[in-house]
Parts: C-alpha cells; structure tokens; sequence
C-alpha cells in the first residue's frame, strides 16, 4: 500500500511479502538491530507483521510491529516483536525537524485508525535514540494518548574502547572467574553442525524450565533453526565446552555496528561454574573482529534490577535506558474495552498495557 498525501509526505505499508523493500529500508537506516528485519519479524507468531514507512523529501522513518485482532470486537491493537525494536530512519533521530514530526504523528495516527487499531505497545531500542520522536505530538492529538514508560535499565559493552579498558570495567571476580574457567579447560566456540544448534536448544529449555521462565521464553525448534539461517544479520551460537560437554550457549546477532545477546542458557549441573561469563568475553571478541560498537547484554527479566541484571552489570559501567511506548490511537474505544472486559468490577491497580488484554 502507497499512499501519496496533499502535503509533501507520504506513507506506505510492508506486508512480509515485501521482504526486498523491507530490507532496502533496514540498510538505508542510519540505526538498527536485528529485530527490525524482514527474517525477525517473519519468525513471530503474534499475528500479522508490517512495516510503516513515512516518506516526506529524502527522509524516511519506519516501524516495524505486529498487528493483532482484539478477540470479540471488530479491533485491532499492534505490538512488537520479542526484543527491543522502536522506529528507525535514514536520518538522525535527534535531528528531525519537530514540524515533520508533527506530520509524521499525524499520518501515523489516522493510518492506525483507518484499520481500527486502538493502541500501540513497542519496547524501544535502548542503544537508539528513539524516545524524541515519539514524545510530543502523538500527546496533544484529541482523543489520544501517548506514554513512553520507563521499565528499567539495560547494559552493554563499549567495544570502542581498548580490550584491556574493557576488561578493567569486569568486576574482579568475574575476571578472576574467567581467568580460573580457561585453566580448568573451559573452552568456548562458534557452533558449526545442526547437532549443536539442537543441543543447545535441549540446554536452553532445560534452564528455561529451571529457573521458572514465563511462556513467552519458550521457542519452538523452528524458531531456533530459522534464526541461525538468518541472511540479513549474522547471526551466531557460541557454546562452552567441558571435557567434550557442552554446558553453556547463547545466540548473538550482528547488524550494523551491534552485537546483540540473544537468548542464552547453561547446564543446571553448571550453574555454579557459570561458563556464560566466558562466552560473554567471547562474544565481546567476536564484536570487535566484525568492527561493532556495542555488545548489548540486556536487562534483568522484564526490566528488573534482579540477579540476572547484576550479573550483567558486572560486565560494564554502561547503563541504557529500557523504556517502552504505549499509544492510544482511540481513547474513547480503549475505554470502552476495558470496561467491557471488567463488567462492572473495580479496575485492578496493575500496570499493564494495553489493560484489556490483562483483565
């Protein structure tokens, strides 16, 4: 769909069987991840990809996000795919001038409910500077509303900086632990055959089952093997190795200048050990091989500062923002389908977005 506007912008929105234009658009992209791609976004299972591309002169913005059915009414609302995504441009975010953001959130909005889509939910990219864009315009139009919510932090490593200021940012047993790992003859490789890729799922999912992880944590094998024949990022697993075992593994994704972890796990038997902080030493080298800027480690489980943060943050003195984008397109309708959904019962005091889908 191409849509040409009275002023000088217009739109146009990618369905995945556009996976050329989807791309071209990626590369063009002054910043982004992996979970901006054609490939991503094709592997969930939420419902119905696309890409939103605003057009005005030589400037593009896009976002990417998945649109949903709203069970029971004839609406839809839209969310992102697992990761942190957010929209993206061939310009400098920073440097977009407010007027075309203005008629950026204009033709955004009446796009989204010319399809009966009554909100909006996206984690946005903690390394990108995308909370600009959105604050502003989307908050003054009538009968809309727009929150960028903070969650938590995230924490990367500046693979800019030299190997040994890096290094010095580990806590001291981390380092000490990476040091004793090596000599007792943990080793840690870029996985090469299916077998491994299908072992570490196994691993995966018996951490996963360990440590209690929501649904949403857990992938079918597809999922796993589509991603690793990803062409539009590079993607790698790197495992950890001990007397011929494998007791550790995590997925990494490359594109542009950022290294992303992507989903990890370790043996139970291993925990103690914790091989992961050597593949996250590894991965750091395999980043600066490939010229990157960041090795982005994440957050805790859904933001919070809870153990798996610390252990991250154990790593680097670089903290990001995690914040997520919550837009009503349609108030009145968002009302309206809460109030359905509680009948007539006190809304619960929780903070979950969209709240009809929580009740």
């Amino acid at each position: 769909m191409v849509v040409d506007l009275q002023t000088s912008s217009s739109f146009k929105v990618l369905t995945l069987q556009e996976k050329d234009l989807w791309n071209r658009y990626l590369h063009e992209a002054c910043e982004s991840d992996f979970y901006h791609t054609w490939e991503y976004h094709a592997l969930d299972k939420q419902g119905q990809a696309f890409m939103f591309i605003y057009e005005r002169e030589d400037l593009f913005i896009g976002v990417p996000l998945i649109k949903r059915p709203i069970p029971g009414t004839g609406y839809y609302d839209c969310t992102s795919v697992y990761g942190y995504v957010g929209p993206f441009s061939n310009k400098d975010l920073l440097a977009i001038q407010d007027s075309i953001k203005q008629d950026f959130h204009l033709v955004f909005r009446d796009y989204l409910q010319s399809q009966k889509i009554v909100t909006v939910f996206a984690v946005l990219h903690p390394l990108f500077k995308q909370q600009g864009l959105l604050a502003g315009g989307f908050t003054v139009q009538d009968n809309a509303s727009c929150e960028l919510k903070p969650v938590g932090k995230t924490i990367a490593i500046d693979l800019k900086q030299s190997l040994d200021e890096q290094r010095l940012q580990y806590r001291r047993p981390i380092r000490m632990k990476i040091n004793q790992l090596r000599k007792k003859g943990f080793t840690v490789k870029v996985a090469e055959s299916e077998k491994e890729l299908h072992e570490f799922i196994d691993l995966y999912v018996e951490n996963m089952a360990k440590v209690n992880a929501s649904e949403k944590y857990f992938f079918e094998q597809a999922y796993f093997e589509n991603f690793m024949l990803s062409t539009s990022f590079s993607p790698r697993l790197l495992v950890a190795y001990y007397e011929d075992r494998m007791v550790a593994g995590a997925m990494i994704g490359m594109t542009k200048q950022v290294v992303q972890l992507h989903l990890a796990g370790t043996r139970n038997e291993f925990l103690r050990e914790s091989p992961m902080k050597l593949i996250f030493d590894e991965a750091s080298l395999i980043g600066r091989a490939n010229n990157m800027q960041y090795l982005h480690l994440g957050s805790g489980v859904g933001g919070a500062e809870d153990s798996l943060f610390h252990f991250k943050r154990g790593f680097s003195e670089n903290v990001f923002d995690f914040v997520t984008w919550r837009y009503i397109v349609d108030h009145s309708v968002y009302v309206d389908l809460v109030e359905e959904k509680i009948n007539g019962k006190t809304a619960p005091d929780v903070d979950l977005f969209p709240l009809y889908r929580f009740v």
